[in-house]
Formats: C-alpha cells, sequence, structure tokens
C-alpha cells in the first residue's frame, strides 16, 4: 500500500530533450531580440576615431547608412551559440536533475538543484563557452574558424581552453544561482513549482528571469574578471600564475571593488537575455507539463 502510495505521489519528470529544445528556442528569440545591442556595442568598442557619440546616435547612423538589416548583421553565428549554449544547459540539468531526485518521490531538494545548476554550467564551460571566449585581437583573426586555427597553431590544443578553471567556476556558480533563483521567485511570487501543471504568463516569466540573471553576475563577478585576465596574458609575459593567485594579486593591489569590474555591462546584457528566454522557454515547458502530464486541454 505504501509502493503505491509513492507511486501515486512522484512528482511528474519533464524530460530532458523538452527542456533542451524549450532552451534552443529561447535562444533563438533572445538572439534576434537582442542582437541589434551587441552590433552597437561592437563598433563602438572599434570606434577609434569617436565617430559616434553614443548608443542611439551608433544606431541611428548604422541604419541610415546600411539600412535596418545592419543591426541584425551576425545574427546566425550568434543564434547558433545560444541556440547550442541553451540546448546544452538546460537539457544536462535535467539530467542532473533526475539523477539527484528523490527515488520514492521525485522531488528534488535545493541543495540537489543547486548542484545540478553548477554541474550543468560546469559542462556549459567547457564544451560551448571556454573554446570560443578565448581572448584575441580583433583584427588578427580573420574568423571564428581562422582564431581556432592560429591559436592552436601557436599555443597548441589547449590554448582554446586557456582560462578554463575560473570560466568553469563562473560558468557553473552562475548557472547554479541562476536555476535555484528562477525557481526560488517562481514559488515565491506567483507559487508556481515545476510539474504543478500551471502555465505562467509570459511576463511572469520573464520577471523570474529577469531576477534571476540578476543574481548570477552579482555572485560570479570575480570570476569573470580573472577568465578575462588569463585569457588576455600572453604565454611569454605571464602576470598571474592561476585563478586563485589572480584573485588574491588583484584584490591586494586594486581592492576589493576591482574584482567585479565590468559588472554593469553585464547586468545590461544578463538579465534582459534571461528575462526573453525563460518567456519562451516556459511556454513550451508549461505546454508540454498541461498536455502529457496533466492531460489539460491547452488555452492559450
Amino acid at each position: 500500500m505504501a509502493e503505491k502510495l509513492d507511486e501515486t505521489q512522484r512528482k511528474p519528470v519533464i524530460p530532458a530533450y523538452v527542456k533542451a529544445l524549450s532552451g534552443s528556442l529561447g535562444g533563438i528569440v533572445e538572439a534576434s531580440c537582442l542582437q541589434p545591442i551587441d552590433v552597437i556595442k561592437t563598433r563602438l568598442q572599434l570606434d577609434r576615431t569617436a565617430s559616434y557619440k553614443g548608443i542611439l546616435h551608433c544606431g541611428t547612423t548604422t541604419v541610415k547608412n546600411e539600412g535596418v538589416r545592419a543591426l541584425w548583421k551576425g545574427l546566425t553565428p550568434f543564434a547558433t551559440h545560444l541556440t547550442l549554449k541553451y540546448a546544452l544547459r538546460m537539457g544536462s540539468n535535467a539530467v542532473f536533475q533526475s539523477a539527484l531526485k528523490d527515488a520514492n518521490t521525485g522531488k528534488i531538494s535545493d541543495g540537489g538543484r543547486f548542484v545540478s545548476g553548477f554541474g550543468a554550467g560546469v559542462i556549459e564551460a567547457l564544451v560551448i563557452v571556454t573554446p570560443f571566449e578565448v581572448s584575441h585581437e580583433l583584427l588578427k583573426y580573420k574568423g571564428p574558424i581562422h582564431c581556432a586555427g592560429l591559436i592552436i597553431r601557436e599555443e597548441g590544443l589547449l590554448g582554446l581552453w586557456a582560462g578554463a578553471a575560473p570560466t568553469v567556476m563562473r560558468n557553473g556558480t552562475n548557472q547554479a544561482v541562476m536555476f535555484t533563483a528562477k525557481n526560488t521567485f517562481d514559488g515565491l511570487l506567483w507559487r508556481k513549482h515545476e510539474g504543478d501543471g500551471k502555465v505562467l504568463q509570459p511576463w511572469q516569466s520573464m520577471i523570474s528571469g529577469f531576477l534571476a540573471g540578476t543574481a548570477g553576475p552579482v555572485c560570479t563577478g570575480p570570476f569573470d574578471v580573472v577568465k578575462t585576465r588569463l585569457m588576455a596574458q600572453s604565454r611569454s609575459g605571464k602576470y598571474y600564475k592561476g585563478m586563485f593567485h589572480a584573485i588574491s594579486t588583484i584584490y591586494a593591489e586594486e581592492g576589493v571593488l576591482a574584482l567585479w569590474k565590468g559588472l554593469l555591462p553585464r547586468l545590461m546584457r544578463i538579465p534582459p537575455g534571461q528575462a526573453i528566454m525563460w518567456g519562451v522557454a516556459d511556454q513550451l515547458i508549461g505546454f508540454y507539463e498541461k498536455k502529457y502530464i496533466h492531460n489539460i486541454p491547452f488555452q492559450a
């Protein structure tokens, strides 16, 4: 009788492929919405003659000279990168959660959720992020393939994973915090719990996603600063011996706030991106919950 009770009370599981697909679609929409911001940011960074007076001037000048479509230049590689990253992140997180859930109830503890997010971030960092974030001079490389080939010739295959340790710590901690925060905000704000059949409105998912996307960068600022500096230093002139040496050196020479340099630009990019991604992903996940778990007619 107890076994039957456990079976009826088991928390329903959403397959990893559903979450991976939801992340992919969210990544496509995020890339489409935010690509103009990335285009403008890149042009401002490369503007050595002060041709642009600011963000709005850069955007309007680009549209005037090259047309509206110029704001979406580079969308295909950007969307592909986000699609693969989110599919891997969401899918691997679901696999870890499935492995760490309670065998009888199907529920996962807060600690298990945090560990699942960290594991997803580690895999994302090693497979997707680190090889594509290796720092380089923009004018030195003709494209990602040329960049990767030159790095391998000059520094060996492991050169593609320069700064892997802080990247792993940054992404692992970031995803652990963001997945845990997203679940927490869903419960606190909307009383939504995974598998309950309740579908959040897109704006509700976006608020939870935005708040979770804010928590991640704040917690992982030092790892992001260290990652950037380790990647930027050449082999011939190394200054930092590793992640912990870099953290202690930056703290001693520049103060604790230096470990959060660049936080504002990250907060201008990551929370809006997470808001868009979750606004899309939750709709697909919610549709699956209602139709295939609870058999509730879906109403738009």
